[in-house]
């Protein structure tokens, strides 16, 4: 099992740098990761990397406190996007895909809150397997999980497209219905920029 995990991850380096495919192809395979409800006035969009520390604070510390304040009260709306930085990162965003819609984002969650021991591990690879064996993975589906091409391509493809249509050369990099927010940011900073966006869709 540990030989043939290193070939995917060898695998998945070298698909790193394939071509992007059309834009519909990735959205059909990777739907819609978003959370909230989908009328809310305001769009928080969050491209991220599963080996950002930056990232992963985000979601320990601050995304809590937007969903109670503004998600779960129906005024904003969370689209999440990979930007993973690295084969690691990419490995580790196919898991959540992999875990289908409904849990979606309690792998996203359970990987962030954990990235210091399986990122920073000694062995990663082994650190994802046992998340995914945790979430209710075999160790088939996550082998597969990793050799499934079409998912790997969709996630590289859409993060090149967003880096060329939107600039994105950093994670984590948010917009706020369209407006640009880089890097770490207390709470006050998305409140600002979400109560202003409100205001303006009124």
């Amino acid at each position: 099992m540990r030989q043939s995990l290193l070939g995917i991850v060898a695998f998945i380096g070298l698909m790193l740098f394939g071509s992007a495919a059309p834009a519909a192809d990735y959205d059909e395979v990777l739907g819609v990761t978003a959370l909230g409800d989908p009328n809310a006035p305001v769009t928080l969009e969050e491209h991220s990397s599963l080996t950002c520390s930056h990232c992963a604070d985000f979601h320990e510390h601050i995304l809590p406190k937007i969903k109670e304040t503004y998600i779960d009260t129906g005024k904003v709306r969370l689209l999440v996007r990979d930007f993973p930085l690295g084969q690691l990162a990419a490995a580790a965003a196919m898991l959540p895909h992999c875990a289908g819609p409904d849990r979606y984002f309690g792998f996203l969650e359970v990987l962030f809150r954990s990235q210091a021991t399986w990122a920073g591990g000694g062995d990663p690879l082994k650190g994802l397997e046992q998340i995914a064996r945790l979430g209710g993975m075999s160790d088939a589906d996550f082998k597969a999980c990793l050799q499934n091409k079409e998912l790997f391509e969709a996630i590289r493809d859409r993060a090149m497209d967003d880096q060329d249509r939107l600039g994105i050369d950093s994670t984590p990099t948010f917009f706020v219905n369209g407006e640009k927010l880089v890097g770490a940011q207390p709470f006050e900073e998305f409140s600002k920029a979400i109560d202003a966006a409100l205001e303006a869709a009124e």
